[in-house]
């Protein structure tokens, strides 16, 4: 190929670029106005992830010469030393001994009581129940913190197990919500042939409807476990032992009354979301899924 050959074929093709440029925004099916605001949502949403890893590159000499330039040399070790100063194992253990056995023991007690009160919603009793579990969603939270927190301490729930306990009954009134209007959707015609069948209640719930609600559990399993996680309050609260502090109530460490490490801080910071960012990215579907299939039912 000659030299004008290459120039042609090269000039060719940015035309070919440059056309096709020109149709995507000539598009008429476009809605600029919501691809604009998806844009402006996207660099807010990412601005700060990127701050965030920036940050924890860099040495401070490198953070007080510029905030927003990436780091031109790379320092992993404020990793290593995020984890030695906040114990990172002891931290996660203590956050995973709490989060897993709330989402086992929501995902099992929540449901169990939805479905009785979905399948009973026109006794009485059981409607006064509906109520009651939903208007607890409307109690805000620092009227009933000092409360709490004599109570916790009078029974010798202070610790990981009060916490769970805790996590799994403030759960409650939203969760019930979820669950009652997705088993309602589900025909009653199923439980019926169970019974001819000669299954009894128990049978048909764990046999019948406790596999039809896998994407809301799912659903639930999820937000309840980045919530028991991620949350912050009540094992501020709660905790006095720092040899029970989670991974969030660790950060406290990189503060002083004078000065904040943000290298190591933010070092800390993606060390504490990791985890629950990981499990967010495999099992997102399934969250999505369940919601679909929620809002389609509901």
């Amino acid at each position: 190929m000659t030299s004008q050959e290459g120039i042609a074929l090269e000039t060719n093709h940015k035309r070919k670029k440059s056309l096709s440029l020109i149709k995507f925004f000539k598009n008429k099916d476009t809605n600029w106005t919501t691809t604009i605001l998806l844009l402006i949502g996207s660099l807010i949403i990412l601005f700060p992830l990127y701050l965030t890893l920036t940050v924890a590159l860099k040495s401070p000499q490198q953070l007080a010469q510029s905030l927003l330039a990436f780091p031109k040399e790379l320092h992993w070790e404020n990793f290593s030393k995020a984890m030695k100063l906040t114990h990172y194992f002891r931290s996660f253990k203590n956050s995973s001994l709490i989060a897993v056995p709330t989402v086992f023991i929501t995902l099992l007690t929540n449901s169990m009581v939805a479905y009785a009160i979905a399948r009973n919603m026109d006794k009485k009793f059981f409607r006064f129940l509906y109520y009651y579990f939903i208007a607890a969603m409307f109690i805000p939270f620092p009227i009933i913190m000092l409360p709490i927190v004599k109570e916790m301490s009078f029974l010798g729930l202070d610790n990981r197990l009060g916490l769970t306990i805790l996590y799994i009954v403030y759960g409650l009134s939203l969760n019930i919500f979820i669950y009652i209007g997705y088993i309602r959707s589900l025909p009653i015609s199923l439980e019926e042939a169970a019974i001819i069948d000669g299954a009894n209640t128990w049978q048909i719930f764990w046999k019948v409807i406790f596999p039809l609600l896998k994407p809301i559990n799912a659903t639930i399993g999820i937000l309840t476990a980045l919530w028991a996680w991620n949350d912050f309050m009540l094992p501020l609260i709660i905790l006095n032992d720092r040899e029970l502090m989670t991974l969030p109530l660790v950060q406290y460490v990189f503060q002083s009354q004078f000065s904040t490490d943000y290298n190591l801080a933010f070092a800390s910071y993606i060390l504490a979301l990791a985890p629950m960012l990981l499990v967010y990215i495999f099992a997102q579907k399934w969250i999505i899924s369940g919601v679909m299939r929620g809002s389609v039912k509901g």
